[in-house]
C-alpha cells in the first residue's frame, strides 16, 4: 500500500470516528436535556425515540409498519426525481450548448427557482386534484430546478480550447456534444442530482400533507393532529436516515461513474 493510499485511509477512519463521536455526543445531550427536566414532559427522550422507532417496523402507524411508509414516499419520491432527472439534465446540457435555447428557457427557469414548492399546493391542487400526481408534480418541482441549472453550468463549464482543438481535427457539433460536452458536465451533473435528491425527499413531507394515509411525512403530519411527539420524532428519525442512505448512494454512483474527476475520488 503506497504512503498516498495510507493517508486518504486514515483520513476517512478519522471522519467516521468523529462521525460517530458528534452522534454519539448529540444524543447525550439529548438524554440529559429530557432526563427528569421540565423539557422531558414535552419531548421524549432518545432511548424511547429509538426504541418505538425499531417497533415500528413490527407495529403498525395507521395502515402501515415504518418501513410500508418509508417505501411509499420513497415510490413517490422517486418517481418525480427520476422525471426531474430526464428533463432537467437534457433542457440544462441543451440550455449550456445552444444559445437561443438558453435565452429561451433561463429567464423561465430563474424565475421558478426561488418558488418553494409548498407554494404551490393550491395550484397543483387545483390543477391534478388530491391524488397521487400533485405529488409528483411537487416532487418533481423541488428536484428539476437545481438538475437543470447544475447541468446547464456543466456544459458552459467546458474549456473552449478542447472544443477549437476537437473542430480543428474534424470533429462535428454532435461528436463535440458526446465526447466533450457530456463528459465534462457529468460531475456538474451528479453534484445536481445528488443536492436535488435530498431537496425532493426533504419535499416528500409536503407533498404527503395533500390527502395522504401513508407515507413518512404522514406519520408525521397525522401525529401533529394528536400531540403524539414520540410519533413525529420516529417520522422526523425515519426521512434522516433514508435521506443519509440515498445521499451515500449517490455519492458511490457518482465515484464510480465519475472516478476521473476530483469530486468522483
Amino acid at each position: 500500500m503506497s504512503v498516498n493510499n495510507r493517508f486518504k485511509n486514515a483520513a476517512k477512519w478519522q471522519k467516521a470516528a468523529c462521525a460517530v463521536l458528534s452522534i454519539f455526543a448529540f444524543l447525550l445531550i439529548w438524554h440529559f436535556g429530557t432526563n427528569g427536566t421540565d423539557l422531558g414532559k414535552i419531548l421524549p427522550g432518545p432511548i424511547e425515540v429509538i426504541q418505538k422507532f425499531f417497533l415500528s417496523f413490527a407495529e403498525p402507524i395507521g395502515t402501515q409498519t415504518i418501513l410500508g411508509h418509508i417505501l411509499w414516499s420513497l415510490s413517490r419520491v422517486l418517481t418525480g426525481f427520476i422525471i426531474a432527472a430526464v428533463l432537467g439534465v437534457t433542457l440544462g446540457v441543451t440550455m449550456g450548448w445552444y444559445p437561443l435555447v438558453e435565452a429561451i428557457f433561463k429567464p423561465i427557469i430563474e424565475i421558478v427557482r426561488p418558488i418553494p414548492p409548498i407554494a404551490w399546493i393550491p395550484l397543483a391542487i387545483l390543477w391534478f386534484g388530491l391524488g397521487e400526481t400533485t405529488k409528483y408534480f411537487l416532487i418533481f418541482l423541488a428536484a428539476f430546478c437545481i438538475i437543470t441549472i447544475n447541468a446547464y453550468d456543466g456544459a458552459k463549464s467546458v474549456d473552449p480550447v478542447l472544443i477549437g482543438a476537437a473542430k480543428m481535427l474534424g470533429a462535428n457539433d454532435r461528436r463535440i456534444f458526446t465526447s466533450i460536452v457530456l463528459p465534462a458536465s457529468a460531475p456538474y451533473i451528479f453534484a445536481g442530482l445528488q443536492v436535488a435528491l435530498g431537496t425532493a425527499w426533504a419535499t416528500v413531507v409536503a407533498a404527503e400533507m395533500v390527502r395522504s394515509s401513508e407515507g413518512v411525512g404522514w406519520t408525521i403530519i397525522s401525529a401533529q393532529d394528536s400531540n403524539n411527539s414520540l410519533q413525529i420524532l420516529v417520522g422526523i428519525l425515519a426521512v434522516g436516515i433514508v435521506g443519509f442512505v440515498l445521499a451515500i448512494i449517490m455519492r458511490t454512483l457518482e465515484a464510480r461513474v465519475c472516478s476521473w474527476s476530483e469530486r468522483g475520488k
